[in-house]
């Protein structure tokens, strides 16, 4: 029913080149941003429940969309800290996009709601109907 698009995919990189990606990533908290949307799939009789980890992230920079069949959720981050004290003054810009795609069906696309709560997006996508109600599996004796 979902299809993942993968977060981060490199292949260019030689088996030398994977310790230094990995502690570059690790220490550069700019980097976080751009490993992606993490997300967790339910489904129960009714619905499918997504919910994507967004940390940092502010309500109003959130987009979610579904379009053909595809649940899209979209975050851009545009960030600026300016801190001055006695003999000292830093200022800091981050920016950042993420995108992450879901391929959905049998989903009833009015009732769709989503809610964002410390961090935690959560997206309630209601089931059309039953994908084949007729069908059912036949014991052979």
């Amino acid at each position: 029913m979902f299809e993942l698009s993968p977060f981060r995919r490199r292949r260019d990189l030689s088996p030398a080149d994977f310790g230094r990606d990995f502690i570059r990533d690790f220490f550069d908290p700019e980097s976080w941003f751009d490993l992606g949307i993490k997300a967790d799939i339910r489904e129960n009789a009714k619905e499918y429940i997504v919910e994507a980890e967004l940390p940092g992230v502010k309500k109003d920079q959130i987009m979610v969309e579904l379009k053909e069949n595809y649940l899209t959720i979209s975050a851009q981050q545009n960030e600026e800290i300016n801190e001055e004290k006695p003999n000292y003054v830093r200022r800091e810009r981050r920016q950042g996009n993420v995108k992450r795609s879901f391929y959905v069906e049998n989903v009833d696309s009015e009732k769709v709601s989503a809610e964002y709560n410390d961090g935690l997006l959560t997206i309630i996508l209601p089931k059309l109907k039953e994908e084949n109600p007729n069908h059912h599996r036949i014991d052979i004796k």
